[in-house]
């Protein structure tokens, strides 16, 4: 790596960035621990209040961290990557943002319509299929992104040590 290529990693994500990232990691994680399995559980007012609260509080989240990496954040790619692997991180991350919005709202929607009680038919069961497949999609989209930043990790160019607080590169 040039001297060049180094003073460009200096400027890392900040802090409000990398907290912003493992904090939603936590919160997802959450999400997917908590989940719904069956949606009869939403007869129960207060679970279904809850879900919605939860819904909702993560698509505030998500918008927020949106904004804020975008207006704020340069990415971490060295100089030199190829525009193949610049283009395949934007469209990871925008999609991964999109398929995160769709489940948040999918559930909202689930959600409301089933508070209102429209509990079966073609509406909530479509709705239920935008959530499930938005989520499946995610899931994929969280093992590229991992698979993307272990690549960067064994590649020691810097974008690891941007974002992950463990297993530091050597960048000497």
């Amino acid at each position: 790596m040039t001297e060049t290529d180094q003073s460009y990693h200096i400027a890392r994500y900040s802090f409000l960035a990398k907290l912003l990232h493992w904090s939603f990691v936590v919160l997802f994680a959450y999400g997917i621990f908590k989940q719904v399995d069956t949606i009869e559980q939403l007869e129960e007012i207060s679970f279904l209040q809850f879900e919605i609260i939860f819904a909702l509080v993560f698509l505030v989240f998500l918008i927020f961290r949106f904004f804020y990496m975008f207006r704020t954040q340069k990415t971490s790619l060295p100089p030199n990557t190829p525009t193949a692997h610049k283009l395949a991180a934007k469209v990871v991350h925008f999609s991964m943002y999109i398929c995160l919005a769709g489940i948040a709202l999918s559930g909202l929607a689930i959600g409301c319509f089933f508070w209102l009680g429209l509990k079966s038919g073609l509406i909530i069961n479509s709705l239920i299929w935008i959530h499930e497949v938005t989520v499946s999609l995610i899931y994929w989209l969280i093992c590229l992104h991992i698979v993307a930043a272990i690549y960067h990790r064994l590649k020691q160019d810097g974008v690891w040590n941007s974002m992950v607080p463990i297993w530091k590169e050597n960048t000497n």
